[in-house]
C-alpha cells in the first residue's frame, strides 16, 4: 500500500495511531514544520505522510508497531546530509535527531558510547581532551550524525578503509522490524538473537554459507570491498564474521535504514595527531599527478586530495587561492593536496623530511613545499574546501547542485578521472569539477542540473548511464562514500551481479519481510527510480535561491529544537511558492501563518547560520528583511518615536524595571500577560522573577587626552547587574582604565544613543533611520573622524555598531570609523598593566554570537584565563537567544537554546560565570540559576 491508497478518515487514523503509540508530542503537526523536514541535501523530494519524533528506543518499537497496522513504511531522518535520497519518503519520516544526542565517553577516549543525533563534530569535542577522535571524517562532520555515519558507513579524507565506521564500530543496540531489540555488547547477544528472532538467526547462517560457497562471489566482495564501498549492502560481513548476530551487526553499517534502527552505538577512537605540515603539489596533467599517488602514500600521507584542472581554475576565479596556484596558467593540470601528521614534532618532521626528499624528484609545474604554519596550511585546505562553495554558490538560478562520489582502484584513478572529464565535455556540463580522495582512488564531481527542463532532464539520465558504465569498466564501485539511496539503486544488480544481488533482496526479506524500513531505498527493480521525484529550486528570492539544503547549518541555530532551522526557513519559503505557483491558495495561506511563528517570531537573527553555511547565507537577513515586510505602519512609527526620545525611553525602561522589581512579581507578571493577550506576544515583553531591577545612567566623562572612545551600551543601563549588587560593565569598564592609567572619552549627548540593532533586528526602518545618522555623527565628532577607535561594552552592540558604519559607507566618510569589542581592547591595551590580587577558582564562559561574528572570544578568554586557572567553555556551548528582548518577548526560545548548555554547566559548581553581553547574561542566569556578569566586572573585582 502506497500514501496515495490512503483516504483522508485513514490518514487521520494513522496520525491517532501514532499520537497513541509514542505520545501526542511525538508526531509534527505543523504543516510548514512537515513540509520543511521533508526537505534533505539531496536532489530528491517526496511529502511524507507524517512525521514522528520518538524518544527512546522503546518508543521505535511501538513505532513500528503502529505503521506496519496501516501497510506504510518508514524512513529515518537524523542531520539531512545525505545526498542520495536515502532519507526522503512519502511515508512516514522519522526524526531522530531531536531526542537522541547523549554522548558518553569511556575508557579515557578510547572507545565512546552516542546516540545516532549526535553530530560527528560534537562526539569529537567531547573526545578532544582525552587525546582521540572518531575514525570516520566526513567532510560534513559539523553537521551529520551518527545515525547517518552508521547509516552509509562514511570514512573521509584520512580514515580510509582502515578506520571507517566499518572497522571502528565496536557494538550496537539496535530495534529490529519486527520491534526486538538487540544489544550487540552483551556476552550472549547471539544466544538472544537466536532465542528472539530464530528464523532471522538460521537464515544469516544460511546466507553465510551460501557466500562463502560461491568462489566467484568471494572473489567479487574481496575486489569490491577493497575500496571505499558503500554500494548496496556489505556483503563482506559474510566473511569477516562468523556468528549471525556480528554479522547483522556489520550489515547494519551502511544499509542506509533498511534494516534496523541503531539507537545507540559504542566505537574504538583513533588517537589525534596534533602536528601537521600540509603541502600542494601541482603538475602538468592529471596522468603525472595520479601516477604519484601510489608513492605518496608511501611515504605515509595522511591525506592526498586531488583537484583537476577546473578545480584550479575555479580557485584562481575565486582569488583566495595560494600562489602556487595563481601563478600557472592553468591548461592540462592537476594538483594534489598532501599532509603528514605525527603524535609528536619529532615524528611529523621525519615525515615531511621524507616526503620533500621525494617532491624534488618529482617533475611539477610549480614549486612545492611543506609547512606546518597554521594560516598557511588553512589557505591551501580553502583551495580544496572552497569548491563546493564556489560551484554551488554560483550555479544558475533555478538550478540543483548534485556532488557525487566514485571509486575505482587506484591504478585506474588518472584515465577513469580523464574519462570523467570528457563526459563532462560530451553532456555540455560546464564548470564541473572533479576532487577528491586520491590516495583511495576515490574522487567526487560536481555538476549543476535543472530538473524541471525535460531536455536537461534526458541529459542527466544519458550522462548517468554513461558515468555508469565507465567506472564499473574501470571496476569501481558506484557509490565510495555517499551511499547508494535512491540514486543508484536501480545499478546495485549491474555492479554485483545477479548472485550476489539475489544474496541482498534475500537479506532485505528476512530481516525486513514486510519492507517496512525505507522502502525504495538500496534495493528498487525501478529502473528509472533515479530520475524520479526530483528536487527543483524556483527562484523564489536573493536569500534562498543559493541554498542547496546541506544543513550544515542546523547544529548551530538557537531555535532548531523549538521551531525552524536556518534551512527549513530556506525551504520554508520555497514551499510557499510552490504552493502559490500551483494556485494552491490555501496551503500557501496557511503556511505564511504558520511561517509567522515558526520562521519569523523565534528566529533569533544572530547569524550563526552564516559561519557554517558552504555559500555564506545569513538567514537572519532574510528574516530581518520579511519582518521589515510585515510590521505595521503604526509599529513603524512607534520605534520610530521611541528613537527620537531614545533617552527618555532607556530612562523609562530602567525605572519600571526597578519598579516591577519592588513589587510582588505575580502583579508585573499579570500586567504584562493581559498586554501581550491584547496586543500579541511580538509586541510586549512578558515580565519574570529573574528579570533584574534597572541599571544606573550610562557613564558620562570628556577627556581630551583620550586614546580611545567609550560607548557604552544602553543595554547595561536598562538591566543592572543580575543580584542587584557590584558595577555594571560600564562602570567597570572605567575603573579598569583608570587603574591601568588608559585614559578614554565618552561622546556628548550618549543618552540618547544606541548601536541601532533594535530596529534593524525587528526590521523597523524609520527608528534605524534616525538612530543611525545621529549615532554615527556623534561617534565621528568624539572620535576626531575616525582618528580614535571606538570601544563598545556589549559584544552585540560593538557588532551593530560595525554594521551601521558599514551600511552607511557608500554615502559617507563614517567607514574610517575603527570599533573596537571592550574585551578585546581590555585584553590588549589594559590586561598587562594590571595585577590580579582576588584570582578566582573556576569560572564557566558563555561567549556569544556576536563575540564569534566580531572575532574576540579568543580575547574573552584571555582575560578569563588571567583571572582563574580552571576556565571552561562548554562543549554544548551555542547562541543563547535571548537576542535583545526576544527572550522576554518569547522566552520559550530561549529556554529551548540553553537547556544543553544549562544542563552541562550545572554538572559542577563554578565560582564565577561571565559572558561579554547583558542579555546573554540574562538569559544564561535564568537557564542555569547562576548569576552571569560580563567579564570585565569579574576582572575589575580580582584586580582592586
Amino acid at each position: 500500500m502506497t500514501v496515495a491508497d490512503h483516504s483522508p478518515i485513514a490518514a487521520e487514523a494513522l496520525l491517532e495511531d501514532l499520537r497513541t503509540w509514542c505520545g501526542r508530542d511525538a508526531v509534527v503537526d505543523s504543516e510548514l514544520e512537515h513540509r520543511a523536514l521533508a526537505h534533505d541535501a539531496s536532489h530528491y523530494l517526496l511529502q511524507p505522510a507524517a512525521v514522528v519524533r520518538p524518544r527512546s528506543a522503546a518508543d521505535m518499537g511501538n513505532l513500528f508497531r503502529a505503521v506496519s497496522r496501516h501497510g506504510l513504511g518508514l524512513t529515518f531522518r537524523s542531520g539531512g546530509t545525505s545526498l542520495s535520497g536515502q532519507a526522503v519518503t512519502d511515508q512516514v519520516l522519522v526524526d531522530v535527531r531531536r531526542n537522541f544526542r547523549d554522548v558518553e565517553v569511556l575508557d579515557g577516549g578510547r572507545r565512546v558510547r552516542v546516540q545516532p543525533g549526535a553530530t560527528v563534530r560534537q562526539v569529537n569535542a567531547r573526545l578532544a581532551p582525552h587525546g582521540h577522535k572518531l575514525g570516520p571524517d566526513p567532510a560534513s562532520e559539523a553537521a551529520c550524525t551518527i545515525g547517518g555515519v552508521v547509516a552509509n558507513n562514511s570514512s573521509g579524507m584520512a580514515c580510509g578503509t582502515r578506520a571507517n565506521t566499518y572497522r571502528t564500530l565496536e557494538s550496537m543496540v539496535v530495534v529490529l522490524p519486527s520491534g526486538t531489540t538487540v544489544d550487540t555488547a552483551a556476552p550472549d547477544a547471539d544466544a538472544r538473537l537466536r532465542a528472539l528472532e530464530p528464523a532471522l538467526h538460521e537464515g544469516l547462517l544460511r546466507l553465510r554459507d551460501r557466500v562463502r560457497a560461491d568462489p566467484a562471489s568471494v572473489r567479487t566482495i574481496e575486489q569490491q570491498f577493497s575500496m571505499k564501498n558503500t554500494m548496496g549492502y556489505g556483503l563482506n560481513s559474510f566473511l569477516d564474521h562468523d556468528e549471525p548476530v556480528r554479522i547483522l551487526e556489520h550489515l547494519l553499517i551502511g544499509s542506509e535504514g533498511t534494516l534496523g534502527f541503531v539507537a545507540q552505538a559504542v566505537f574504538r577512537t583513533v588517537p589525534i595527531l596534533p602536528f601537521a605540515s600540509t603541502g600542494l603539489l601541482v603538475f602538468p596533467d592529471l596522468a603525472s599527478a595520479t601516477r604519484t599517488v601510489p608513492a605518496l602514500v608511501g611515504t605515509h600521507s595522511a591525506t592526498v586530495e586531488l583537484l583537476d584542472a577546473k578545480s584550479l581554475k575555479v580557485s584562481q576565479r575565486t582569488g583566495l587561492a595560494p600562489a602556487q596556484i595563481m601563478d600557472v596558467d592553468v591548461d592540462e593540470h592537476a594538483a594534489l593536496l598532501v599532509e603528514y601528521q605525527g603524535a609528536t614534532l619529532e615524528e611529523e618532521r621525519e615525515l615531511s623530511a621524507a616526503a620533500s626528499g621525494l617532491f624534488r624528484s618529482l617533475d611539477l609545474a610549480a614549486p612545492a613545499a611543506l609547512t606546518d604554519d597554521p594560516a598557511a596550511r588553512a589557505a591551501l585546505w580553502t583551495v580544496r574546501k572552497g569548491l563546493y562553495t564556489t560551484v554551488a554558490g554560483n550555479r544558475p538560478s533555478g538550478s540543483n547542485a548534485l556532488l557525487e562520489d566514485v571509486v575505482v582502484p587506484v591504478p585506474e584513478l588518472g584515465e577513469t578521472c580523464e574519462q570523467l572529464t570528457a563526459l563532462f565535455d560530451a553532456h555540455g556540463y560546464r564548470d564541473s569539477v572533479i576532487f577528491g580522495h586520491a590516495k583511495d582512488g576515490n574522487v567526487h564531481f560536481m555538476l549543476n542540473e535543472q530538473f524541471d527542463r525535460p531536455d536537461l532532464l534526458a541529459r542527466y539520465e544519458r550522462f548517468t548511464q554513461d558515468m555508469v558504465a565507465l567506472v564499473l569498466d574501470h571496476r569501481g564501485s558506484l557509490k565510495a562514500e555517499h551511499g547508494t539511496g535512491r540514486n543508484m539503486a536501480p545499478f546495485v544488480r549491474r555492479q554485483y551481479g545477479d548472485e550476489l544481488y539475489d544474496v541482498m533482496v534475500e537479506l532485505k526479506r528476512l530481516v525486513d519481510p514486510a519492507g517496512l524500513l525505507n522502502p525504495g531505498v538500496l534495493l528498487n527493480e525501478d529502473p528509472t527510480v533515479y530520475v524520479r521525484d526530483l528536487k527543483t529550486a524556483p527562484p523564489v528570492e536573493q536569500e534562498v535561491d543559493r541554498c542547496v539544503e546541506c544543513g550544515y547549518c542546523e547544529p548551530v541555530c538557537p531555535s532548531k529544537d523549538i521551531t525552524l532551522t536556518p534551512r527549513q526557513r530556506i525551504v520554508g519559503r520555497r514551499e510557499i511558492a510552490a504552493a502559490e505557483e500551483r494556485g494552491d491558495a490555501a496551503l500557501a495561506a496557511r503556511l505564511r501563518a504558520e511561517y509567522d511563528y515558526e520562521g519569523l517570531q523565534t528566529c533569533a537573527v544572530d547569524g550563526m547560520c552564516v559561519t557554517a553555511c558552504p555559500v555564506l547565507i545569513n538567514t537572519g537577513d532574510l528574516v530581518r528583511r520579511l519582518r521589515a515586510e510585515n510590521h505595521s505602519r503604526v509599529a513603524d512609527a512607534g520605534w520610530g518615536v521611541a528613537a527620537k526620545a531614545w533617552g527618555a525611553t532607556t530612562t523609562g525602561a530602567a525605572l519600571g524595571l526597578t519598579a516591577a522589581k519592588a513589587l510582588p512579581t505575580a502583579l508585573p507578571a499579570a500586567a504584562t500577560a493581559a498586554a501581550r493577550a491584547v496586543l500579541g506576544a511580538e509586541h510586549v515583553p512578558q515580565y519574570k522573577d529573574e528579570l533584574p531591577a534597572g541599571g544606573p545612567a550610562r557613564p558620562r566623562r570628556q577627556d581630551a587626552g583620550a586614546e580611545a572612545v567609550f560607548f557604552p551600551a544602553c543595554i547595561n543601563a536598562m538591566f543592572g547587574p543580575p543580584d542587584g549588587e557590584g558595577l555594571t560593565a560600564s562602570q567597570a569598564f572605567l575603573a579598569l582604565c583608570d587603574r591601568a592609567g588608559v585614559r578614554v572619552t565618552v561622546p556628548e549627548g550618549i543618552g540618547s544613543l544606541c548601536c541601532g540593532t533594535p530596529w534593524k533586528s525587528k526590521g523597523l526602518p524609520s527608528g534605524w533611520a534616525t538612530m543611525s545618522e545621529r549615532t554615527l555623527a556623534a561617534l565621528w565628532e568624539a572620535s576626531g573622524q575616525g582618528a580614535l577607535p571606538v570601544v563598545c561594552d556589549a559584544a552585540s552592540c560593538t557588532e551593530g555598531l560595525e554594521t551601521m558604519a558599514e551600511l552607511a559607507a557608500a554615502s559617507s566618510e563614517y567607514h574610517a570609523l575603527r570599533f573596537v569589542d571592550a574585551v578585546e581592547f581590555v585584553a590588549d591595551r589594559v590586561l598587562g598593566r594590571l595585577r590580579v590580587t582576588r584570582p578566582v577558582g573556576s569560572m564557566a564562559l558563555h561567549p556569544t554570537c556576536s563575540s564569534v561574528h566580531l572575532g574576540v572570544t579568543g580575547a574573552f578568554e584571555t582575560i578569563a584565563r588571567a583571572i582563574s586557572a580552571d576556565v571552561v567553555v562548554p562543549k554544548a556551548w551555542g547562541c543563547c537567544a535571548y537576542a535583545g528582548d526576544r527572550g522576554m518577548l518569547h522566552p520559550e526560545l530561549t529556554a529551548s537554546a540553553t537547556a544543553a548548555e544549562a544542563r552541562e554547566v550545572n554538572q559542577r559548581r563554578f565560582d564565577a560565570y561571565a559572558s561579554l553581553n547583558r542579555t546573554c547574561e540574562q538569559g544564561m542566569t535564568e537557564a542555569t540559576g547562576h548569576a552571569y556578569r560580563h567579564v570585565l566586572e569579574h576582572l575589575e573585582a580580582a584586580t582592586r
